[in-house]
């Protein structure tokens, strides 16, 4: 007989249900990308406590014909105060780099012991949707905007000091024509590391985090002498 996955006492109920009263969450395990709310987990991580750590966070998960499909990486606890969904790392079981899925609880078993999740696949997996933090999705693309505002920011200074200089007497122009220099090779350097942090997935977004903060400083400093 298959035993529950879950099982909770009505304290640890009681303590989800008044936690995640002030937590969202949406799922979505195919098409798209999947988002949770990161105060969500750590409800979960409260109301369900140690029993959660040692018998369940980090456990691999099987299919049906005793593969390995990844291993569990967190849980989630829908608005419905109950776990609805277990995060699991499946990038190496499928041949790719990080790819966190969730999976639906009634999707997986605890069959003696070991977590089964039946008739996965290699390609069913590949079919659901990566699963990303929302609060870390929205960090990202305001971070992404901040480096857009200050890209847009430079070009203006590029513009507008080019007619200063083209109006100067040489001496001036001359001076200009060295600010100019340093603000288009900040401008291309910020332009280069942001359209890198755009093409890599929301995953990886912060491998580029440090050199897109470098650039854009760069070219913020050059903007301001060059209107200054």
């Amino acid at each position: 007989m298959t035993k529950p996955l879950f099982p909770m006492n009505r304290y640890a109920l009681a303590l989800a249900s008044a936690l995640v009263l002030a937590s969202t969450a949406s799922a979505q395990v195919a098409g798209g990308t999947t988002t949770m709310d990161v105060n969500v987990i750590e409800s979960t991580r409260l109301a369900m406590g140690w029993s959660v750590k040692k018998t369940l966070l980090g456990k691999t998960v099987y299919n049906g014909a005793g593969q390995k499909v990844g291993k569990v990486e967190d849980l989630i606890i829908s608005p419905d105060k109950s776990v609805s969904y277990v995060i699991v790392g499946a990038g190496g079981f499928i041949g790719m780099g990080r790819h966190d899925v969730a999976v639906p609880v009634r999707q997986i078993e605890d069959k003696g012991g070991k977590l089964v999740m039946a008739g996965a696949t290699k390609d069913t997996i590949k079919g659901m949707a990566a699963f990303s933090y929302a609060t870390d999705n929205s960090r990202r693309d305001a971070f992404m905007a901040e480096a857009d505002r200050d890209i847009a920011k430079g070009k203006v200074a590029i513009t507008g000091l080019e007619k200063k200089a083209g109006m100067a007497n040489a001496d001036a122009k001359a001076a200009m024509d060295v600010d100019l220099t340093a603000l288009r090779l900040d401008l291309k350097s910020a332009e280069s590391k942001l359209a890198q942090m755009k093409q890599a997935t929301a995953v990886r977004w912060k491998e580029f985090e440090a050199d897109v903060s470098a650039a854009t400083a760069r070219l913020r400093s050059s903007t301001e002498k060059a209107t200054g």
